[in-house]
């Protein structure tokens, strides 16, 4: 695994936002934007985001999954999470990494998105 943020400062919780938003809390925010093109849901409700961390000079590093290995849409969803992420005001840097550990199941969907598909815990 490349780590860009090896060499970066240590990663923070302050604030880089308004309204008391970190600035990994405004990247997951803008990953909502990226839909999943074959189940028309966005990726953070779907469970597809393990992780967004952020460096106070404003390197981000997203971790996350597809549904399945073989995922047609893997390189769609990746650009689609990077340019998400390098949107955000403060981002000087996107590193997108994809895992299949733990792998993705449906019980890591959102309440929401649970919902919209009709499955219930």
């Amino acid at each position: 695994m490349d780590h860009f943020l090896a060499d970066a400062p240590v990663l923070v919780e302050a604030t880089s936002g308004g309204e008391g938003e970190t600035l990994a809390d405004q990247v997951r925010e803008a990953l909502r934007l990226v839909i999943d093109p074959e189940l028309g849901f966005n990726i953070v409700d779907l469970g597809l985001i393990y992780d967004v961390a952020a460096t106070q000079d404003g390197a981000v590093h997203v971790t996350m999954t597809t549904t399945t290995r073989g995922c047609p849409a893997t390189n769609y969803l990746k650009e689609g999470s990077r340019e998400a992420a390098g949107s955000v005001e403060g981002t000087r840097a996107v590193e997108v990494e994809l895992t299949y550990e733990p792998p993705w199941t449906p019980q890591m969907m959102s309440p929401e998105a649970k919902s919209h598909f009709n499955m219930f815990d």
